[in-house]
């Protein structure tokens, strides 16, 4: 199954129902200019999840993570229904497999869940018989056949999941940025694309809170040696940054201002709260100027984690920013989100870009 295409497309490309149909044609012109067959991982429509997670907490404010995991991954599962059925109003044959049905069988993290084992079975025999089969970003079961959820913006990881089960050696990932950027564009003035990343520095970016690409996501495709290309989420489907083995020295400020800083009153202390969120599959980062962990990304219960593991709650800090130059992160602490983005801009202004970061043109889709 090499010759099949593996594409992602965030929550950003679904803005409206309408926009289903915009992609069915963009998959089309695919179909018929390549003739290959095409496995897309779609994420829910903008704002989909956070509702379902809204409806959740009235109910429950500290719902089961087993429960969590089945009904926030449905958002998904709705969105490849409807990209299915736009692309069978143009007459293409596509599918749907879900995620107890697409192969990938995870331990039993409900909310983030690591893949222990992929089948290619279903995803081969499916491809054989449909131009398109969508996959729902995020969802598997685990050895029971429970469902379990891969995590926030996991759309990524399923996607190159489905790219290691079906032998791709690359796999397409769209968004509403095109690329690896020095800082996020949408808000930091002077942000410059970065046009080759190596895996190593993608995941580091994204383990301080580049919201681009899932950590997990990259450091499968090193493993398997899947090379990763992103591109703008519409036509032409511009191609920004390619991650592979090779890339650019490169300087970056990384922030998430979802993400926190908790203070302990030890390192002991620290040193554990950092094993737990670790072993639960909650991207952490132990800093080691004092007992703080940074939680990175948000949507995380920690009040419900922390009660859980017996864990003495650690004290709100603040929100980190990290200033990256190669391999060397400085961890800067912000009050505040409102603050973290100030000063990630004039962290940004600072920097002096390497002559492999000045603006480029983007490449046109091919």
């Amino acid at each position: 199954m090499s010759d099949v295409v593996i594409l992602k497309f965030g929550g950003s490309t679904f803005r409206t129902h309408a926009a289903y149909d915009v992609l069915a044609a963009g998959l089309e012109e695919r179909l018929d200019r390549e003739g290959r067959r095409l496995a897309v991982v779609v994420s829910a429509m903008q704002g989909e999840t956070e509702q379902l997670r809204g409806r959740l907490h009235e109910v429950n404010e500290h719902p089961e993570d087993a429960t969590s995991a089945g009904m926030l991954a449905t958002a998904d599962l709705v969105s490849a229904h409807l990209l299915a059925t736009a692309l069978h109003r143009r007459g293409r044959t596509a599918t749907v497999l879900a995620g107890h049905q697409v192969g990938l069988v995870t331990n039993s993290s409900f909310l983030w869940a690591r893949v222990i084992e992929t089948d290619p079975g279903p995803l081969s025999r499916t491809l054989a018989d449909h131009e398109v089969v969508v996959v729902p970003g995020g969802q598997a079961v685990d050895a029971q056949g429970r469902p379990t959820w891969l995590g926030k913006n996991s759309s990524d990881l399923s996607a190159i999941a489905v790219a290691r089960a079906v032998g791709g050696t690359a796999c397409e990932i769209h968004s509403d940025v095109d690329g690896i950027y020095t800082s996020d564009p949408h808000l930091v003035r002077g942000a410059h694309l970065l046009p080759r990343v190596s895996y190593n520095m993608a995941a580091l970016m994204s383990l301080y809170g580049a919201k681009v690409l899932h950590r997990r996501a990259v450091q499968l495709a090193l493993r398997h040696g899947i090379e990763i290309v992103l591109r703008y989420n519409r036509a032409p489907f511009s191609r920004g940054t390619t991650i592979s083995r090779e890339g650019d020295q490169m300087a970056a400020i990384v922030f998430n201002q979802r993400s926190v800083v908790l203070g302990y009153d030890s390192d002991h202390a620290a040193d554990c709260a950092h094993g737990v969120f670790h072993a639960a599959g909650i991207d952490t980062v132990r800093l080691t100027e004092k007992p703080w962990v940074a939680v990175v990304g948000g949507y995380v219960d920690l009040e419900a984690v922390q009660r859980r593991q017996n864990l003495t709650p650690g004290a709100y800090v603040g929100v980190p920013v990290a200033e990256i130059r190669g391999s060397k992160v400085t961890t800067h602490i912000a009050e505040s989100g409102e603050d973290a983005l100030h000063l990630a801009q004039r962290l940004h202004d600072a920097l002096d870009m390497p002559a492999a970061q000045a603006p480029r043109p983007h490449l046109a889709g091919v």
